[in-house]
């Protein structure tokens, strides 16, 4: 484990985190927070892109690796959404405003939002995989003209189960994309879609010659949603997924997170389908 540097030693080593402070908290789900983090007097923020991860340290816990899910434009701040799903990941969900966390990064590739300018973009996040596509939603509506139809469908286990649900309200109300959510399961308080995301691919509106998709979440849903894009007619190499699989480093040193031949740390998190379609489903890869 690495303890917290100096200020003036985090450029010296590449796995000395810098000292973050926690600003604000907003719980989500049962076992999902959303931590507004800002770095110390003595640090600056570095910038990043949408899709990106940072490690979060906390000192005599460990270390994790959790998807940036903040909007990259705004100053001195990072935005993190983490589940409770493990030792540290349970510790960092408990965090009170004015608690320290050790930050490294950002790491990994970011969604290719500068190849999707001019195209049609479909979205669709299931469960957790909604933070990590958050950035894209920002930056395609700050600049909804550079791009043509947005159709984004949503879906988590329940109705309970769905994160940034305020937001979601918002970007529901908007004229200028579709943005569809669905459950696994609801009860007869839910008036919305039931069913899995896939369910909704023949309904999306895009033109598969025009058109790129960014997906994110379990990787069986991204590799059934993947196919049934592709039933649609839009080729493997405009799909993107973003995968995390047990990153430790996040320099590609350890091998913990190798997938085939790549380093999800290095060359991921964020791969074109065509290039990681061979591997999905794979154990232990």
């Amino acid at each position: 484990m690495t303890a917290l540097a100096r200020p003036e030693a985090i450029s010296a080593h590449p796995l000395a985190p810098t000292p973050y402070v926690v600003r604000r908290r907003t719980i989500e789900t049962s076992d999902t927070t959303t931590l507004v983090l800002t770095p110390t007097k003595d640090a600056l923020p570095p910038s990043h892109h949408p899709g990106q991860f940072n490690m979060l340290y906390l000192y005599g816990v460990g270390e994790a690796a959790i998807s940036i899910a903040g909007d990259p434009l705004a100053p001195n701040e990072i935005v993190h959404t983490v589940r409770a799903a493990g030792k540290v990941t349970n510790a960092l969900a408990q965090l009170e405003p004015g608690s320290t966390v050790g930050v490294r990064g950002p790491y990994g590739t970011g969604w290719p939002l500068v190849e999707a300018a001019g195209h049609d973009v479909v979205i669709v996040a299931g469960g957790l995989g909604l933070p990590p596509l958050r950035g894209v939603l920002r930056e395609v509506f700050m600049h909804r003209e550079r791009y043509g139809r947005v159709e984004i469908i949503y879906g988590a286990r329940s109705p309970r189960d769905l994160v940034y649900y305020t937001e979601i309200q918002d970007w529901r109300g908007r004229p200028d994309i579709r943005f569809q959510t669905t459950v696994d399961a609801a009860g007869r308080e839910w008036y919305g879609d039931v069913g899995l995301v896939t369910a909704r691919i023949p309904d999306a509106r895009f033109d598969p010659a025009n058109s790129v998709a960014f997906l994110c979440g379990p990787e069986i849903m991204m590799k059934l949603t993947a196919q049934a894009l592709e039933t649609r007619g839009i080729r493997d190499d405009a799909i993107w997924v973003s995968l995390e699989r047990n990153m430790k480093c996040a320099i590609g040193l350890c091998g913990h997170c190798q997938f085939g031949p790549d380093f999800v740390c290095r060359d991921g998190p964020v791969f074109v389908y065509r290039d990681v379609r061979r591997l999905f489903g794979v154990r232990e890869v």
